[in-house]
């Protein structure tokens, strides 16, 4: 099938990219393409292989996830990269998504889960576990190192900002603002260099931590 979703597995336990891979299989419209044991070979097949979606761990030896991620997205803005994390070893998810990953998933979730991850991120939206979000909310509250904005969001641009929140993909924005998909780029876009954010990931979590959305609505 030429429109599967294309898939790259990062984690250095093997009983863990086993498990992904037979869930994964389950779906018709998805497949494996590619595996890493550690960091390294992570960036250096994900070159090679360019997946649709890259499911990465963060514990890893010879490169740690978040390394892989910033050297992914550096490579490749584009890169679409969900994180396998445990609140066991999460010290660095923070540093992950200001490198770039667009999604958080907990190594316990379901299978019903991480398939709907996987296509929330390959869609182009936000995927986060509440937990998570709640986690990274409460670090976002931390002083930032980056300039405040001299330029305030427009009325549009706080409606954008907050069904990005949501997890809504632009042409869902666009359906509900009743506007044209390349309208919503141009909003999104304005807002991530209004805010010196990197990705929607990091607009969503913004959105959180100011109040303009919560937990409940992006549930």
């Amino acid at each position: 099938m030429a429109d599967r979703i294309r898939i790259f597995i990062a984690d250095d336990h093997a009983v863990v990219r086993k498990g992904l891979q037979a869930i994964i299989r389950t779906e018709k419209d998805m497949e494996v393409v590619g595996i890493a044991s550690n960091g390294l070979e992570a960036v250096a097949r994900v070159e090679q292989l360019n997946p649709d979606v890259i499911l990465m761990d963060l514990e890893m030896p010879r490169k740690s996830g978040q390394e892989a991620i910033a050297e992914i997205q550096e490579a490749n803005p584009d890169a679409r990269i969900l994180v396998l994390t445990s609140f066991g070893d999460d010290e660095h998810v923070f540093s992950a998504i200001k490198a770039g990953a667009q999604g958080f998933l907990l190594k316990d979730s379901s299978p019903f889960d991480l398939i709907r991850a996987i296509r929330d991120i390959h869609e182009g939206k936000s995927s986060l576990h509440p937990d998570i979000a709640l986690k990274l909310v409460q670090e976002l509250k931390q002083p930032s190192d980056l300039p405040p904005t001299e330029d305030p969001l427009t009325e549009r641009e706080v409606e954008v900002i907050q069904l990005v929140a949501q997890g809504l993909s632009n042409q869902e924005i666009a359906e509900q603002l009743v506007v044209t998909e390349r309208t919503v780029r141009s909003h999104v876009s304005s807002i991530l260099a209004k805010l010196h954010l990197a990705n929607r990931t990091q607009a969503a979590l913004y959105a959180l931590r100011e109040g303009l959305a919560s937990l409940d609505d992006s549930a």
